[in-house]
């Protein structure tokens, strides 16, 4: 037997398309990529995507066949949450070869750019430069949940529905870095031209806690005062 028969090349193909299929609706990546953030309930879940609850859990139960999430029942709810790290990992490179090969991601870039006009883009490995350097404010947009299980070390988290609240509490003596969820997040970019609007000196961090962690830097957990 040579060694490309080994279990049938088809049969091979077939397991791998299995997360091919998982995958090939947005609304599956977009509930991927909330769960890549935090743990959620489908209630929650199925809140910040505009579904219904069962349409939520059919696309869940997709994710979960092919082994991408795990679920837990408490009681009435059922909470999601990422197999693990390699799936975070998985869907930036995805991402990322979609970005090599779709044009359309070039108006995408251009939108944000238009929004956050005049406001300087940092990546990762940049912010952890200049923190060493400059004394900035890191601000997390992100929901508390998110900033709870996962953010940068010494990240002020208001959530960007809080931000007109809460404003107030930002020192204006100091740049702010602004992230959210990565360099699309509409969020992120709303937030970051509100605040340069009240006079804020803010940059915009481009990627997001786990492109953060993937370049290799530290990420804490849990609520942090500072």
């Amino acid at each position: 037997m040579r060694p490309c028969e080994a279990g049938g090349d088809g049969a091979v193909y077939e397991q791998v398309a299995r997360i091919g299929k998982a995958i090939s609706a947005p609304t599956r990546l977009q509930l991927l990529h909330l769960l890549c953030h935090a743990p959620r309930t489908v209630q929650v879940l199925a809140d910040e995507a505009g579904l219904s609850v069962a349409n939520a859990s059919a696309h869940l139960h997709a994710l979960r066949e092919a082994r991408l999430v795990e679920s837990e029942k408490d009681g009435l709810y059922v909470t999601y949450r990422i197999a693990d790290e390699s799936v975070g990992r998985f869907l930036m490179a995805l991402r990322e070869f979609a970005e090599s090969r779709l044009l359309e991601f070039d108006r995408f870039a251009e939108a944000m750019a238009a929004v956050t006009e005049g406001v300087e883009a940092l990546g990762s490995r940049e912010l952890a430069r200049r923190r060493e350097t400059e004394e900035l404010v890191v601000l997390d947009l992100r929901p508390a949940e998110e900033y709870a299980s996962g953010h940068i070390p010494g990240a002020i988290s208001i959530p960007a529905r809080e931000l007109e609240a809460r404003i107030d509490e930002l020192p204006r003596d100091r740049p702010l870095v602004a992230y959210c969820r990565g360099p699309y997040c509409s969020t992120a970019a709303q937030a970051v031209r509100t605040l340069r609007e009240r006079g804020f000196n803010v940059r915009r961090m481009e990627d997001s806690v786990l492109e953060w962690a993937a370049a290799g830097m530290p990420v804490a957990a849990g609520l942090e005062e500072i």
